[in-house]
């Protein structure tokens, strides 16, 4: 999920650019001409290969959080190739292939930024607020900009700029990337099958939970999970009370997490990575009754980024993509509506966005 954005900026910068925007809250998206700033001295200017896409993107679109401004340019996590640096830049050559996810500006000094936690900086700026990545180029500051492996795809790989941190890294904090770890993971959707392939590349056994049967075939024959939970069955749930290290929760719908919390061991952790409209109601001897833990999460620094991505691409782990053109955005943003994909839409920029 990315960061709340401020305002796109007003100014009309000197590089042209074009990309898909929406221009109201029917969250229709059409093509858009604007601009990008010069290439300053620690910036780095790439064209845009592939931009995912997930329900952020379709729920800013629609004004659904009360801060989205309009034009608004979809896209929070690209690849893409150099095209331009900096006088300054150190990290990055013209040709390299590059990965930016959410997070493009910080304060650089607050306790978040000086403890490499700049995710949280209350200052961070997302890529979408300054116009997102569905453009054809985009200019970032070096520093928000990670080297891209050469043996991890681009196109299935770019999901991991958003689903895959927002896995990794609270599965790292919170001790669940240890061999043996006994983790659940909450709904296998976009978020879920990612956060699986990264418990499992951990050494952990996986066990799935689901609201029904419709996945069970799916997570053993073609994920490789270690058990299924149905959490509507209470027979099945009481059976693996207190049996779990963690469990990652990716549900986003509205939800009960006292079910959950009940299949953990004492001192064993409840990581909310969904955003429910519903406030959760926890009862305290749910935690108390073990020493539970109940956290959250959401994307990761730039030095996890770039840990995530790096082990990633030794470990094969990518997301399942349908790479769509764009012109099959505003359709896939009401397939999005309905959860019919498998698992995540990525837009094929650099083959099909054609200025006007």
């Amino acid at each position: 999920m990315a960061m709340a954005s401020k305002s796109p900026a007003e100014e009309v910068y000197p590089v042209k650019a074009f990309g898909l925007a929406a221009k109201d809250s029917s969250g229709l998206f059409s093509p858009f001409n604007f601009s990008r700033r010069a290439t300053g001295e620690q910036d780095v200017q790439l064209k845009v290969l592939y931009c995912g896409t997930c329900q952020y993107d379709r729920e800013m679109s629609k004004n659904k959080f009360g801060f989205t401004s309009y034009p608004y340019v979809l896209g929070h996590e690209i690849v893409g190739e150099v095209t331009e640096v900096g006088s300054k830049v150190q990290k990055f050559k013209v040709g390299d292939k590059v990965g930016v996810a959410s997070i493009i500006e910080t304060c650089g000094k607050c306790e978040m930024c000086t403890n490499e936690i700049e995710n949280y900086c209350p200052e961070a700026v997302s890529i979408d607020s300054n116009y997102g990545a569905c453009s054809n180029i985009a200019v970032i500051n070096e520093n928000f900009v990670i080297r891209w492996p050469e043996n991890l795809p681009l196109d299935s790989g770019v999901p991991l700029l958003c689903a895959g941190i927002t896995a990794y890294s609270p599965m790292k904090r919170y001790g669940l990337d240890k061999p043996g770890k006994r983790i659940g993971i909450a709904g296998l959707g976009g978020l879920g099958h990612v956060a699986f392939r990264f418990a499992k590349a951990f050494g952990a056994k996986v066990i799935v939970i689901s609201s029904s049967l419709k996945k069970k075939r799916e997570a053993f024959e073609k994920f490789g999970a270690d058990s299924f939970l149905v959490s509507s069955n209470p027979e099945e749930m009481q059976g693996a009370a207190g049996t779990l290290d963690g469990i990652i929760d990716t549900i986003p719908g509205n939800h009960s997490v006292e079910p959950l919390l009940a299949l953990l061991k004492p001192l064993g952790k409840l990581i909310i990575l969904g955003a429910p409209e519903m406030p959760f109601e926890v009862p305290a001897p749910s935690l108390l009754m073990g020493g539970k833990v109940m956290a959250a999460s959401t994307s990761g620094s730039m030095k996890e980024i770039q840990e995530m991505i790096e082990f990633a691409a030794e470990h094969n782990i990518v997301a399942d993509v349908e790479v769509i053109s764009i012109d099959y955005v505003n359709t896939a943003m009401e397939r999005l509506d309905n959860s019919d994909v498998r698992y995540r839409f990525v837009i094929d920029i650099g083959n099909t966005l054609k200025s006007n």
